[in-house]
């Protein structure tokens, strides 16, 4: 019963995040249509389908991702190293002090997790999030993008990565925080873009009233 209920709760807090998601997206299109294509955003107009076109867009996707895959495998490895570390030197200490193996090994792995964690916690401010925001946002400025533009995909990349990052490192270790990260990165972007674009329509259609 308990876990029924449980799984009751993420399904409704999955659809309500994925309603205000379409209601978000759904609005900052319409705010785009009404500020013209010139005063939208424009980086957003770059969309993964650019990536297989075999040329320029596959280039540069391939360039972004790969550098973003590098400082996010920066962190990974020294937070599964650490891991790796604690729990071997825990199992060897114990198994010194006459524990069995099976009590050895549990408790070996609950100092490895500590370890992880706290690793996870000093590298948290490593290049990989600060490489995707500021990629993302020079992106923008260069498909013609307003500054503006730029802050609020910079922005949601910076803050979609460390979300990605982190539950994606709760569920699946480092292989999760790999996945999690990049889909975080591409989810903020997009979300950030959104934000601009919608203030952006709320900011015209106050100036129309005025006039």
């Amino acid at each position: 019963m308990a876990i029924r209920k449980a799984f009751q709760k993420k399904k409704v807090r999955f659809l309500t995040i994925v309603t205000v998601i379409v209601a978000f997206s759904v609005t900052a299109k319409q705010f785009r249509q009404l500020v013209g294509e010139n005063a939208s955003s424009h980086s957003g107009k770059f969309t993964i389908l650019n990536c297989f076109d075999m040329t320029s867009g596959t280039l540069a996707c391939t360039v972004k991702e790969s550098a973003k895959l590098y400082f996010y495998n920066i962190r990974a490895a020294r937070v599964e190293e650490a891991r790796q570390g604690a729990t071997q030197s825990a199992f060897v200490d114990v198994m010194k002090k006459g524990l069995s193996k099976s009590a050895s090994v549990k408790y070996a792995k609950k100092e490895g997790e500590k370890a992880a964690k706290l690793a996870s916690r000093n590298t948290k401010h490593t290049l990989g999030p600060i490489i995707s925001s500021g990629w993302d946002f020079f992106e923008s400025v260069y498909y013609g993008g307003t500054f503006a533009e730029g802050l609020c995909r910079g922005s949601g990349t910076l803050i979609g990565t460390y979300a990605g990052g982190f539950l994606g490192e709760r569920k699946l270790g480092r292989l999760g925080y790999l996945v999690g990260s990049h889909m975080g990165s591409w989810f903020g972007g997009k979300v950030g873009l959104m934000l601009y674009d919608i203030v952006n329509g709320v900011q015209f259609l106050l100036n129309s009233l005025q006039l």
